[in-house]
Formats: C-alpha cells, structure tokens, sequence
C-alpha cells in the first residue's frame, strides 16, 4: 500500500501559483489592445526626412522644416539633458508620441542628448504660442515634439496637423 500526504505549506504554494496563472490570463485578456502605426507606415511617413546630420540650432531649424513648419531664427532654449534610466507616467506618455513618428527614447536610457526648442511661427488654425522641440544625440534627432504654451495646450509628433487642434 502507498500513501501520500501534503502539508499545508504545499497546498498554499500550489494554491497561490494558481492564482497567479489565473490572474496573468485574465490581464493578457483584458488589457486593451491599441492599433499602433506598422514599421512598414512610419517608414512611408518618414521616407523624405533626415533625422541624422544635426550638428547645431541651424541644423534644426532645416530639419524641422522638412515637415512643413517655419520656425524662429533663434533657439529659444538650447540645452543638455539626460533621458533617466526609469520613466516615469510622464515620459513613458511622451515616449508613446516619439513611437507614433519612429523613434523610441528607451534606446537613450542614461544618456546625455541635446534638446533645442523652437518657436513656430505658422501653425495652423492656433493664435497662441506654439514650440517645437527636438532633442539630439549624437548628430540625430531621437525625439521631437510640437506642443503650445497654453496651459489646457496640446502635445503631438512633429507632423503638420491634417485637422484643427
């Protein structure tokens, strides 16, 4: 005859390895799914423009002008910054819009990059004051956005807007 005992530790660990199985199952369903730009559409997006070559304030007043917008001789803000090593809510939100245009700033974790901001004098459909900012490492542009001064303002990539904000 045989016989088998389980102690009550044995049946806890099992009981809460089942409970967690259960629980990644249920999250893997109910977390919302949202349809992201394919590489093969930011690539279409992007086909004219250079994001390599930024050596200076001048340099980004070129490239942000591939997109269409007309900014400011002048730099308004030139300065360095350092993308932390963990985001926070914010960033992790921001990183979102850089992935919508192609790039990511996760790659940059802990490095030392270059943002130029930029007063865009023709965007449309808007009388307040608009910004463009772009930061760069190593002579390449690694994030950018275009974003209003206006406290109930908008955030979006660098792409001219198709409709009013």
């Amino acid at each position: 005859m045989f016989i088998y005992s389980l102690r009550a530790s044995t049946l806890k660990f099992f009981g809460i390895v089942g409970v967690a199985i259960v629980t990644l199952v249920a999250l893997v369903f109910l977390i919302p799914t949202y349809s992201k730009a394919t590489t093969k559409e930011i690539a279409t997006m992007n086909e004219n423009i250079s994001f390599d070559n930024i050596k200076n304030a001048t340099d980004g007043i070129k490239f942000l002008s591939q997109y269409g917008w007309e900014i400011e001789e002048m730099p308004i803000e030139e300065c360095e910054i350092t993308i932390p090593k963990e985001f926070d809510k914010v960033l992790t939100t921001y990183n979102e819009i850089q992935k919508q245009q192609g790039l990511d700033l996760t790659k940059y974790q802990k490095k030392t990059a270059k943002r130029y901001t930029y007063k865009v004098t023709n965007y449309p459909n808007y009388e307040g004051t608009v910004y463009a900012n772009i930061i760069i490492y190593r002579d390449k542009v690694i994030a950018g956005d275009i974003c209003s001064a206006d406290s109930r303002g908008f955030i979006h990539t660098l792409s001219m807007p198709e409709n009013n904000e």
